[in-house]
């Protein structure tokens, strides 16, 4: 059996519905069709055009890298305007209204990863909110969470939301689709349901990862960072270490598989990793050298990892523990971001990424019983969100959902 995305299901049963209305598509290199035509070029060669298109962070194309501001730009195939929605300066994230004037409708088709950090849902619910208010219409069309319906890590405190974690009470894992996520947020932002409608997926198993889909196809990269589902499924936890002034990868082809800096000690460091005894998971010693970002043309020593078993595998807990033995392998390299992070200047980069300061506090105290205290908190947490989100899920969940990969 094969599955259908919310952009297919729209062009099969709803593209009538499209034409003679002036609406925007906020999407990106991803947003594609079955056949892989890219949306908008779809919908236009069904006499459906959108009047405008508008791009998220690395922009509509998806050709610009982390942090990097996106430009307004005409579209070369169908002459539209595209507006960005990540620029120069915080205020660029969240459209003004006027943004959607002589439009009806917003339709918003974006890949996401299912990471709290993703920036991708907020980029989505902040649009949405802004077309609401300007009076539209908006349509999600859905597409698969590639890491599965599990649920892993702490709860975002309030207090610390940011780009890379808009939505207070979202574990960093969530299990959801994107049409989900949005819908979760949507509803506690007291949305109108009738405003605000889901192309569901049709034939797509929630629990399952993406290659283990019957029928699946291409895993297309959403951003310049995330060339493949395994990439993906690490990283929840590989992107605590952009938080650190070490590598996660960045400027290599293994973005987040790969961690270290120069001098660090490769087998030693897997040694440590090695006793902690993580599910699903394996760690090899090896040297890598960036091409740019942190530590660009330097050979760093490190690990790369390499999920073994991805039922067990529990990402956030991995990124956690890697963090953990990085300060202990290499406490005279470890050190935290010093450069802003996605517009923020007050608040340390891992804060933002944890949702909370009590990761870093332990790290710095060394304190490995506040760490494992803090992990043993978790449980609690996802079954917490579990339960709130329930009424947003469009796709029935396996029983004992709560720690599986797939």
């Amino acid at each position: 059996m094969s599955w259908t995305t919310g952009l297919d299901r729209l062009l099969a049963e709803g593209v009538d519905r499209l034409r003679g209305r002036r609406y925007g598509l906020l999407g990106h290199g991803a947003s594609l069709t079955r056949d892989l035509v890219p949306a908008h070029l779809a919908l236009a060669g069904r006499d459906a055009a959108p009047a405008a298109l508008f791009g998220p962070e690395h922009g509509y194309y998806g050709v610009e890298q982390d942090m990097a501001p996106a430009a307004d730009a005409r579209d070369p195939w169908i002459g539209v305007p595209i507006l960005s929605l990540y620029g120069e300066t915080v205020d660029t994230l969240r459209p003004d209204p006027s943004a959607f004037r002589g439009l009806d409708l917003l339709v918003v088709d974006l890949q996401d990863v299912g990471a709290r950090y993703y920036t991708y849902a907020a980029t989505a619910v902040w649009a949405a909110e802004a077309a609401l208010a300007a009076g539209c219409e908006v349509w999600v069309l859905d597409r698969p969470n590639p890491i599965g319906s599990a649920v892993e890590g702490n709860l975002l405190a309030d207090g610390y939301t940011s780009f890379v974690g808009a939505f207070p009470g979202l574990p960093p894992r969530h299990g959801l689709t994107f049409a989900e996520l949005v819908r979760w947020q949507g509803r506690r932002l007291g949305w109108d349901d009738q405003a605000v409608t889901c192309w569901t997926l049709d034939g797509w198993d929630a629990a399952s990862l993406w290659p283990a889909q019957v029928g699946a196809r291409a895993f297309l990269p959403p951003s310049p960072n995330m060339p493949t589902v395994h990439i993906a499924l690490l990283y929840p936890g590989g992107c605590l270490i952009e938080a650190t002034e070490l590598s996660e990868g960045r400027g290599t082809t293994r973005p987040f598989q790969l961690a270290g800096a120069p001098g660090l000690d490769p087998r030693a460091l897997a040694a440590r990793l090695d006793a902690a005894s993580l599910p699903g998971i394996a760690f090899v010693p090896t040297y890598f050298k960036p091409q740019f970002q942190k530590h660009a043309g330097a050979v760093c020593g490190g690990v790369e990892l390499f999920v073994t078993d991805p039922d067990t595998f529990r990402p956030y807990r991995t990124g956690v523990e890697l963090l953990w033995a990085l300060r202990a392998e290499a406490p005279e390299r470890f050190a935290w971001r010093h450069a802003p992070y996605e517009f923020v200047t007050d608040q340390p980069a891992v804060d933002l990424l944890a949702g909370t300061d009590h990761l870093r506090l332990a790290l710095d105290a060394g304190d490995r019983a506040a760490l494992d205290a803090w992990i043993a908190s978790w449980p609690a947490d996802e079954a917490a969100f579990r339960a709130e989100c329930e009424d947003a899920l469009l796709y029935p969940r396996p029983a004992g959902d709560a720690g599986r990969s797939r």
